[in-house]
This record gives structure tokens, sequence and C-alpha cells, in this order.
């Protein structure tokens, strides 16, 4: 059974749910799921866990994002996207590129930003996007992201591409708008394509035409993301046939068994790692440092 992740380049168009549902057609599994949604404009790397790696999900390491935007200078809508409503224009021709670099540069590093009403959070059990459909504004409260780096790849007003390496969480509609807010003249995005989420890119994506031959062709091994990879972010620790056993019924190792020792022991801090068998990954496990003795290992999740 096909157990991991497969990089879908989702296209323009569709939900993120839709390509859930696609996949799970594909591969004949109800066991599927996707990390990181993508609005349905939004094009790119959308993760798609398959079988037990659904059950990875909470442990995969997406904190750094990287996307590629087309925003629009002299145009502010109501979704912060071309898709939406028209609220008001304005006039950019006076943007040169170096006022444009200099707009830019101010929103690296730490930067407050308010969600957009139309997105998936939930107030009160609603998403925004629900209420805004129904012409309803609430209260944002502002949350702190952060912009590791904004380059301007190209430039003829009034549109200009961007290359966004942001923390997990940021809007890039929203870094449209406050661009354009800065600016004067208000902007909207055009275009968002993702190239990478954590551990996965768009260089190892598929197309949904291009997993489907494989399902066809019985190369869906091929598409797959090892659950090794995309949990490499976690120290490994390699078990015994019998400690193998005893952890796939629930029972942790001791720190014998896998041999941890030095600086991790005497660690303040919890930390996180992978238990795994014949380069299988069979579970998440987590060491506690204790007031007294030696730390705990308990089982986060077991993947059978």
């Amino acid at each position: 059974m096909l157990s991991g992740f497969i990089i879908i380049d989702k296209p323009a168009g569709i939900t993120s749910h839709d390509v859930v549902g696609k996949v799970r057609k594909l591969l004949g599994t109800k066991r599927v799921g996707h990390t990181g949604t993508l609005d349905p404009f939004a094009t790119g790397v959308l993760p798609i866990a398959i079988n037990s790696g659904t059950k990875m999900i909470p442990f995969l390491d997406e904190g750094v994002k990287r996307y590629e935007a087309i925003a629009r200078l002299g145009i502010v809508t109501d979704t912060l996207d071309i898709t939406g409503g028209i609220l008001k224009t304005a006039d950019p021709g006076s943007i040169t590129e170096e006022i444009l670099r200099s707009a830019i540069a101010g929103f690296t590093g730490c930067i407050s930003q308010t969600p957009p009403m139309f997105s998936a959070i939930k107030q009160n059990g609603e998403p925004l996007y629900k209420l805004a459909r129904e012409g309803k504004t609430v209260e944002r409260k502002p949350r702190e992201v952060r912009i590791y780096s904004i380059d301007l790849l190209e430039f003829t007003n009034p549109l200009l591409k961007i290359a966004v390496t942001s923390s997990k969480g940021t809007y890039i509609r929203s870094l449209a708008d406050d661009i354009g807010a800065s600016l004067g003249c208000g902007a909207t995005l055009q275009e968002l394509r993702r190239i990478a989420s954590g551990p996965f890119y768009i260089d190892n994506a598929v197309t949904i035409e291009q997993l489907e031959r494989h399902a066809t062709s019985g190369t869906l091994h091929e598409t797959m993301i090892t659950p090794a990879s995309a949990l490499s972010h976690l120290d490994d620790y390699h078990l015994s046939s019998e400690t193998a056993k005893r952890v796939l019924n629930g029972i942790p190792p001791s720190l014998q068994e896998i041999g941890i020792t030095g600086k991790i022991l005497a660690s303040s801090d919890s930390c996180r790692f992978r238990l795994s068998h014949e380069g299988r990954v069979l579970a998440v496990a987590e060491l506690t440092p204790q007031n007294h003795g030696f730390p705990l290992i308990s089982l986060k999740r077991v993947f059978l």
C-alpha cells in the first residue's frame, strides 16, 4: 500500500479540496488529505498526504513557504485579488522602480498582518469567507508573520512580479494590498504560484493529468515523497526487530534501545524524532526532560 506524500501542481480554478477528491478517486483510497490550502485562483505546490501520510501531517515542518506573485498597481478589490469586486482605482503612473523597491524593502522581517475577510480562518466556528460572501465584515486580530525576503523580479507598470519567502500563515494577498497602500495607489494580487512549502518543492510536483497517467501505467510510486523525506527535519533512530514490534504495539523504546546520549540527554528542552526499522518510519516519538532522573520517551504517533 502506497503511503507518503504526492506534490500536486495545483491548477487555477479549483479548490484544494477539489484536488483531494480527484486524487482520492485516482488512487482508490479514502485516506487522502492536504496541507497548506491554496486559494482557487492560485497554482503550484499542494502537498497531498496518502494513507498513513495523513497521520504525519501534524509533524511536518512547513514553516517556510516560497511564492512567485504578480500584483497590479492602481486597483483595490474586496478579496485583495483580481477575482474580487473593484473597490477603488488610482493612477500608478508616478511609481518608479526605485520607489517600488523602497516600499517593498519595508515589508521584510516581522510584520503585523490582518487576515483578509476572504479567508478560511474561522470566527465563532464560521469561516470568514462565508461571512464575506454575505456582505459582512468582522473585526480580525492582526497577527505577526515573518517575511524572510521579497525580490522584485519584474516591473512594467502597473504590473510587478515578486518572489516572496515567508513564514507559515502569511497571506500574499494581504502583502500585495499593504504594498499598494504604502505606495498610495493600491494594488491587488493578479497571479499567485507557490513554489515551495517546507520540504515540498515545485520541481518534484506533478499535474493531475500526469498523476492520472502514472495511475494508469502502475508507476504511482515514482510520484511519492517518502515519509522519511517528508520528516527529514527530525533526527532518525533505527530500531531492532524486537523493539520495532513493541513500538508498533504502542510501547516506547528505552533510551538504551535507541542509543540516545550526550547533549540531547542534557538538554532542558523536549525534542521529537523518528523511529525507523529497515528504512520505514514507524513512529514519531518525543523526549521530555524530567525534574529528577532520565528523560521520558513517549510515542506521539505510531504509523501502522
